[in-house]
């Protein structure tokens, strides 16, 4: 029987080909996934370790921004008692913040939220462990700095060169000493890192005499474990001691829960593909053990038993697993490395390392490949068992019993409700219903599927009159064989009707969203211009300062975050410009005045005042962030607004009580309103610094919507695969289809249809059943796109439902384009048909 297998599949190896890309693109896409995140996690784990191979201990401290001395860091004395442990080799006091480089047009080099400075410290030989020059030396004095070789080169500097350097204060330039190579994560992120002397580090980051990290390398023979006894009692409260083996640990199993979230994504999307591939691989087995029907009758007739028949079909699909796995496999290595190589096109540099082919991902690909394959061809398998003998060479196991079919449909009618109901029981239920709805989801769609062979008649017979009408003897035929086998139609439409439903499905979400986001920022910023720091740092009070003196500004008013404790519970509160603030940002009283923010009042949120029990007049205890307690009166109270904090107060008071306070944003507007001109006037006072970014309202809509219309594209991209994978079972049912009709075609020929209409006949059929698969597919997205959005309308001020019809139109359209490419090579074969051969053909 093993003999009997492979000989059947190098005889239909052409007809085979369809299902072995399908596997093959599954098991690409898993085992490239899996090669991909152990490729990253063992480079940046080998990055980490050795980031940490001299480290015996790490000290990290957490000062707070508010400058206080008693939680700074570690101070020089403390570090000069490190030092003079017994068995330190050394200790270097590390600090670290925010520091942006200018390229020579004045734009940030690098994303912002890894672009990073730090303190060059040289030990007795003048050399800093961490950093490798390749070019000039480190700072030695305040107006130098040092930048990181892959920074240089994008900014094209060189020792000597002056370089623009953006802090959370206003832009200076300095001189360039050296350029380094460095292991560190955030530069290998695609950022920079600037090294500034000790002295200038500390006063920009901390406060002159601290150190926020210290690394100690231990003597020889010294354990690791017995420094870290000896350190911890020296440290401040707050300040945290590792072994550089735990860090390492730690830093090792971070990266690798991070890769976990990318990895379950990825290999999400594959099970996607490899699901649709059961259609196109169930299709093929069934149409190639109905072509076989005879021989399987013969075999049975002369002795082989229904379990050989079976294995013998199983054999066939373990072979064409196998064979796919092998090829995916090929792929999915090139996958992982192109996946590679495309982060560092995209500015994210991977550390240097070899490929990681570890036995899982070998294990798991072939796996995959072979039983997806196998089960596929399971229910063929059986069904080609069960046919008696003398049944099968007559032919009548061809008709599909009226008792299998009203089983088949009352199973899938049932699933089909049962899922519906979860999806509406979700929909009903809110945020909590999302579980409820991914559920009634899974069961809604295996229950259409089982219930298309059903829905393919009616549904087609709607477009059988028009086709007819537009394509005459072609269009006629062409709706007739669309429906001729209820089952291979709804199998081969069912593979596209997956795919478009997920793919509409986030369409709906995703426009809706897009359009309640660009809603909300169009009824709630009047400002002009909002500016914020790259990185999400804090704006120094200097910008603002800057800002409020530019000619043709109207209203100035900053965000700054402000901890506040109200009747012992802890607010989160804005310190605003009172009178500005309402002019940048839309805000609306409900009882009270904005004006009592200028004397020294706060304002609360509607929902906010209800649920803590405040109302206008009412005297609050608070205590602000440096410890002083006083007392507040409730001024106003404003609907709630999702550009501000649930509490608003005068920003003179924020910084009364914080030296260094965090404006997360400033909101400006002008004269005139945005123009290149005002803009230009707004960068210029703020000395071109190209760390902090500038954005009208456009800008602000686009910032929002970009990041749904990316998110968007990324899941088309991935989803295309199984789109891919539905196109080819489309070409694979009308060429099995044209080979088993090879008489009737050459009879259709031999009485008038000429070869053109044979070509439009075999495409109209192919877009007739592409068609309705997207039609089944669109419905249902639309559906779960309904159902998901009432999950989240709550939290989406302004959410209304929005239909895409652009886009459901395009799906359509190219649902029909897919039909006639997927019909091209079918329409030819058919087409060039000898109609003497295919009439007397057996």
């Amino acid at each position: 029987m093993f003999r009997t297998a492979l000989r059947n599949v190098l005889a239909h190896k052409a007809r085979l080909l369809m299902t072995v890309l399908a596997v093959m693109l599954g098991v690409a896409f898993v085992s490239g996934t899996l090669v991909f995140t152990d490729t990253l996690s063992n480079a940046y784990g080998n990055q980490s370790a050795k980031s940490y191979k001299n480290v015996a201990v790490a000290v990290t401290t957490y000062p707070d921004r508010e400058n206080s001395k008693k939680d700074q860091g570690i101070d020089t004395r403390t570090l000069e008692k490190i030092q003079a442990l017994d068995g330190v080799a050394s200790a270097t006091g590390r600090i670290s913040g925010f520091a942006g480089v200018a390229d020579p047009d004045g734009k940030l080099i690098g994303n912002g939220w890894s672009n990073t400075g730090a303190n060059f410290k040289p030990g007795k030989d003048g050399k800093d462990a961490a950093y490798d020059f390749t070019d000039g030396s480190g700072p030695a004095k305040a107006g130098e700095i040092a930048l990181d070789k892959a920074t240089a080169d994008k900014g094209e500097y060189k020792t000597g060169d002056t370089v623009r350097v953006a802090t959370n204060g206003p832009v200076k330039e300095y001189t360039l000493s050296g350029v380094f190579t460095t292991e560190d994560g955030q530069v290998n992120a695609g950022g920079s890192l600037v090294l500034f002397d000790t002295p200038v580090a500390q006063q920009l980051y901390l406060a002159p005499g601290y150190f926020k990290d210290v690394t100690i390398t231990a003597a020889s023979g010294t354990s690791e474990q017995r420094l870290l006894d000896e350190v911890k009692p020296l440290l401040p409260e707050g300040a945290e001691a590792q072994t550089g083996k735990e860090l390492a640990d730690d830093q090792a199993k971070m990266i690798e829960e991070s890769l976990s979230a990318l990895n379950q994504v990825l290999l999400g999307f594959a099970a996607i593909a490899l699901f649709v591939g059961v259609f196109l691989i169930s299709n093929t087995f069934t149409m190639l053990v109905a072509q076989r029907t005879r021989e399987l009758a013969l075999m049975r007739a002369v002795g082989a038993s229904r379990r050989q028949v079976k294995r013998s079909v199983l054999l066939e699909a373990m072979v064409v697993g196998a064979l796919a796995s092998v090829v995916g496999f090929a792929l999915g290595l090139g996958l992982a490395t192109g996946l590679r190589s495309a982060m560092s096109a995209f500015g994210a540099k991977t550390p240097a390392g070899p490929l990681i082919v570890s036995p899982t991902s070998v294990a798991a690909a072939f796996a995959v490949g072979v039983l997806v394959t196998m089960l596929a061809a399971w229910l063929p398998a059986r069904r080609a068992a069960k046919i008696p003998p003398v049944a099968a060479m007559n032919s009548v196991h061809a008709v599909a019993t009226t008792k299998s079919l009203v089983v088949r449909n009352s199973i899938g009618g049932f699933i089909a409700l049962l899922g519906a109901a979860g999806i509406l029981g979700g929909a009903a239920a809110g945020k909590d219903g999302r579980m409820l709805i991914g559920a009634g989801a899974f069961l809604a769609l295996i229950g259409i599927i089982v219930l298309i062979p059903l829905l393919s008649r009616p549904v087609i017979a709607l477009v059988r009159p028009l086709i007819s009408k537009l394509f005459g003897v072609s269009g006629t035929l062409a709706g007739q064989n669309a429906v001729r086998n209820p089952r291979r139609t709804g199998a081969t439409a069912s593979a596209l009707a997956i795919g478009l439903t997920l793919v509409t499905g986030l369409s709906v979400l995703g426009v809706t969203m897009g359009r309640a986001v660009d809603k909300m920022t169009t009824d709630n910023i009047k400002a002009d211009y909002m500016f914020t720091m790259a990185g999400g740092d804090s704006l120094d009070k200097s910008a603002l300062s800057a800002l409020e003196k530019v000619p043709g500004v109207s209203a100035v008013s900053p965000q700054t975050a402000a901890d506040l404790m109200l009747k012992g519970d802890y607010t989160s509160a804005s310190g605003v410009t009172p009178g500005d603030i309402e002019r940048v940002i839309n805000v609306t009283p409900v009882s009270g005045s904005l004006d009592s923010l200028g004397e020294g009042r706060i304002a609360v949120a509607e929902d906010t005042a209800k649920s803590r029990g405040f109302k206008v007049g009412d005297s609050v205890p608070v205590e602000f962030a440096d410890g002083k307690k006083s007392k507040l009166t409730v001024g106003a109270t404003y609907k709630g607004n999702e550009f501000l904090s649930p509490v608003l107060i005068d920003q003179k008071t924020v910084t009364e009580h914080e030296a260094k306070p965090y404006i997360r944003e400033i909101w400006v507007k002008t004269d005139g309103g945005a123009s290149a001109a005002n803009e230009k006037a707004l960068v210029d006072a703020l000395g071109q610094n190209p760390a902090i970014s500038v954005m009208d309202q456009q800008d602000i809509r686009n910032q929002f919507g970009g990041m749904i219309n990316t998110m968007l594209n990324i899941m088309y991209g991935l989803l295309g695969m199984a789109l891919l994978i539905a196109v080819l079972g489309v070409i694979n049912t009308l060429a099995m289809s044209v080979f088993e009709r090879q008489q009737e075609i050459g009879m259709l020929r031999a009485i008038g249809l000429d070869r053109r209409k044979v070509k439009t006949m075999i495409r109209l059929e192919a877009v007739v059943i592409s068609l309705f698969g997207a039609v089944i597919g669109v419905g249902l997205g639309t559906f779960l796109g309904w159902a998901i959005g009432q999950t989240v309308k709550d939290s989406v001020p302004g959410y209304a439902l929005v239909l895409p019809w652009d886009r459901i139109g395009i799906f359509l359209l190219l649902a029909a384009v897919v039909g006639v490419l997927a019909a091209m090579w079918p329409a030819r074969s058919a087409a060039k048909l000898n109609m003497l051969d295919a009439i007397k053909a057996e």
